[in-house]
């Protein structure tokens, strides 16, 4: 039977379930990372399995999202993942060395692996032929142990690439390109493919690129064949070893299909506030813009970085415009120093800063009040840089050098050819910090921020929760557990960032939710897109957020939901979302004897009527709800 990519890859790893879209699978993991802003929890999570080693084949700690050093907080987290490391059998990046994704696919990717990631943006790896997907820390300390992970087998969206881009159109208006067709929900439940003869001529970069944003899309995973392109990229790193070709199978189908001539695009951008508010940069280009960023794990590279460098060559940036330089690697850097691209970018008033994540998490670079900012960066959400009522939009590097150029949002191809890209100098300045072969003798190094990890009890056989909160479709998990330079560093302490839970939203929602628990939370369409981060589930379970009602769940939080043991339940009829009300009651009643009987009609009553709601869950998904959570799972299965 001809398959799919996709299918290949997970047709190997296969350890439960049967490849039918929809129902659950459990698939073998080769490979985890870690970042420093999940990491810490999943350290802790994995710590308490109590096992003496991590049982992949390779995992790696990144360091690359709390850089700011502004107290003891982060420095003592970056010391206890790097003695975590050394203890567990983990390699270990320090702070400065570069952003996980990109560190990942220079040094650690390989066509065929599976790479699961607490992070949204890990199917990068999808660049490379991997079957890379996000996941919360829990599900990745669980990998990390040996345990399969669990999901709803994806459906195939195949996406066949023709043409080839034209000049000063990259990477970044491809995805865009499928933002503006298929929406931020456009790839829920799905694995993009792309193939076709459009697919020889995008560079590793420029695919991971691709993938990398498919996050954006919702999509479980995206992904690249492995040909003569990805051949030369892994030996360009001294990895040709671990090159293998991989594509579908001839006359290989797809549960859906698309086609992009590549010829036909334009230089894209994505409008304030959501990645797929898209439109031609040409149709924008008279707004004006005080700040432009590059940099982000999908816009970060070589390859980027010397185009921005190239296209700044004898000019100046325009009065009034601060032009970031965030490099996605110490070699990126390294090697855009040997090939003569710094002093272009500093000469034109650029300002470098170090590799690591920065302003895409909303760690500084926040913009002024009221003003434009265009970065190279994969999400827009509200608030997210730091500012209120900011107004990013997004764009490709082509388009960030023009901007910069102009003090407005410019169309690249104003700026006469195309210059070439020399080929990346042979350079690898190596800062990752290889496992010890026994690490039971290390001592892991703690610090007055790093609180343990919270118990968590079994579901009750009756619930009565209070409705605290109602949110509108499309709430992120930045609008749950917000990011920034105020928050981040908590993400070590539930019980500290559990006071931010839904800050922008309400600012007493905490104090709220503390006074009326158990508590429920309502939602519309979509509820938690966007970054993996557990904290948006594990925060509000502990203030005492039970059950969560929502039109439908995206794919990362709703498994983040089981995992800490938060009840998701969606309505049967969508109007109901309309009737309820915050401060109304929810009761329950015989909840955890219907969730294990394996009922998915699940009855609450609501000011005296009947409230019909559905649980969609596997058996095992039943028993982790019934348990109080993943871990208390996995613990009464040892």
């Amino acid at each position: 039977m001809s398959r799919n990519l996709t299918q290949k890859i997970m047709a190997t790893h296969l350890k439960q379930g049967e490849l039918v879209a929809g129902r659950e699978i459990a698939l073998v993991i080769d490979q985890t990372l870690t970042q420093d802003a999940t990491g810490t929890l999943a350290a802790l999570e994995f710590s308490a399995l109590g096992l003496d080693r991590v049982r992949t084949e390779v995992s790696i700690s990144y360091v690359d999202h709390n850089l700011l050093q502004s107290d003891f907080k982060n420095p003592d987290d970056h010391r206890f993942l790097r003695s975590f490391a050394a203890r567990y059998g983990l390699w270990f990046s320090p702070p400065g060395n570069g952003i996980c994704h990109q560190l990942h696919l220079l040094n650690f990717a390989r066509p065929g692996a599976t790479l699961l990631g607490s992070d949204s943006h890990t199917p990068h790896g999808g660049g490379l032929a991997m079957l890379a997907m996000g996941a919360g820390g829990l599900d990745v300390a669980a990998a990390m142990a040996g345990y399969p992970f669990h999901l709803s087998c994806p459906a195939v969206l195949g996406i066949r690439l023709t043409g080839q881009l034209s000049p000063w159109v990259g990477a970044k208006d491809v995805i865009l390109e499928l933002l503006r067709r298929l929406s931020v929900k456009g790839g829920v439940g799905k694995v993009l493919e792309y193939f076709g003869p459009g697919v020889a001529t995008l560079s590793v970069s420029q695919r991971a690129a691709i993938t990398n944003m498919g996050a954006e899309l919702g999509a479980t995973a995206s992904i690249f064949p492995s040909d003569e392109r990805a051949r030369s990229f892994l030996a360009a790193q001294g990895r040709e070893q671990a090159w293998q070709p991989l594509a579908a199978d001839s006359g290989a189908g797809y549960d859906l299909l698309e086609e992009i001539d590549l010829s036909s695009l334009e230089p894209l951008a994505a409008c304030p506030s959501s990645p797929d508010k898209v439109k031609p940069v040409r149709e924008l280009a008279q707004a004006p813009v005080e700040q432009v960023i590059v940099g982000s794990c999908a816009s970060s590279g070589y390859e980027e970085l010397m185009t921005v460098a190239l296209a700044l060559k004898g000019r100046k940036i325009a009065p009034g415009v601060n032009l970031y330089i965030n490099p996605g690697s110490r070699q990126a850097l390294a090697q855009v120093a040997a090939a003569g691209g710094l002093m272009p970018m500093l000469e034109a008033g650029a300002s470098l800063f170090q590799a690591g994540c920065l302003g895409c998490i909303g760690m500084s670079q926040a913009p002024a009040t009221g003003t434009n900012s265009l970065r190279t960066f994969p999400r827009n959400f509200p608030g997210r840089s730091g500012t209120k009522g900011d107004q990013v939009y997004l764009a490709g590097p082509e388009v960030a050098a023009a901007t910069a150029l102009a003090g407005r949002i410019a169309d690249p191809r104003e700026l006469g050819p195309l210059p070439e890209i020399p080929p990346a100098p042979p350079v690898r300045p190596e800062a990752l910090v290889p496992p010890l072969a026994d690490g039971s003798a290390v001592q892991i190094l703690g610090g007055p921020n790093i609180a343990p990890f919270p118990e968590l009890g079994p579901l009750a056989e009756d619930l009565s929760a209070t409705v605290v909160l109602k949110v509108e479709d499309n709430i992120t998990t930045d609008h749950i557990m917000p990011a920034g330079s105020q928050i981040l560093p908590l993400r070590s302490n539930i019980p500290a960032i559990s006071q931010y839970v839904f800050q922008a939203l309400d600012p007493d929602f905490a104090k709220k939710c503390q006074a009326s628990a158990p508590a429920a939370v309502v939602g519309g369409e979509n509820y938690g897109q966007g970054s993996s981060r557990e904290h948006a589930a594990l925060a509000p379970r502990y203030l005492g957020v039970a059950v969560k009602l929502a039109k439908s769940f995206a794919r990362i939080h709703r498994a983040n939901l089981f995992n800490f043991g938060i009840v998701p339940l969606t309505f049967v009829d969508p109007a109901d979302y309309d009737r309820l009300l915050a401060g109304q009651r929810l009761e329950f009643s015989g909840l955890r004897a219907a969730i294990l009987a394996g009922e998915e009609l699940i009855h609450a009553r609501v000011e005296g009527r009947e409230l019909p709601l559905t649980l969609q869950a596997s058996e095992r998904e039943r028993k982790m709800l019934a348990a109080g959570g993943l871990l208390n799972f996995i613990k009464g299965s040892l």
